[in-house]
């Protein structure tokens, strides 16, 4: 099963999104039914090149912030419109 590290975020909002990018990372979000939603930060080369794997699309994986792990889903993903850059990411809660 996948596993990718990330890291939380307490900022939000445009400027913020795009320092992160800048940096070769970009936000994300992880929420559920009845859970607490999680800002997330993580790293574009990482997750740009587990994408390219069917497994990240179908299968549920782990998401490990600060020595959790979290299973998740992707629920929908932002990319630039003509340049191969995510721009951000939805996770979903599996119980």
């Amino acid at each position: 099963m996948l596993t990718l590290q990330v890291e939380t975020r307490k900022e939000k909002g445009k400027s913020f999104s795009r320092r992160l990018r800048i940096n070769n990372k970009f936000p994300g979000i992880l929420y559920g039914v009845d859970k607490t939603e999680i800002l997330l930060i993580l790293d574009h080369n990482s997750v740009f090149n587990l994408q390219k794997k069917v497994e990240f699309y179908t299968e549920n994986f782990f998401l490990l912030i600060k020595d959790i792990k979290y299973k998740v889903k992707v629920q929908a993903i932002q990319r630039h419109s003509f340049k191969s850059k995510l721009l951000h990411i939805d996770f979903l809660y599996v119980s």
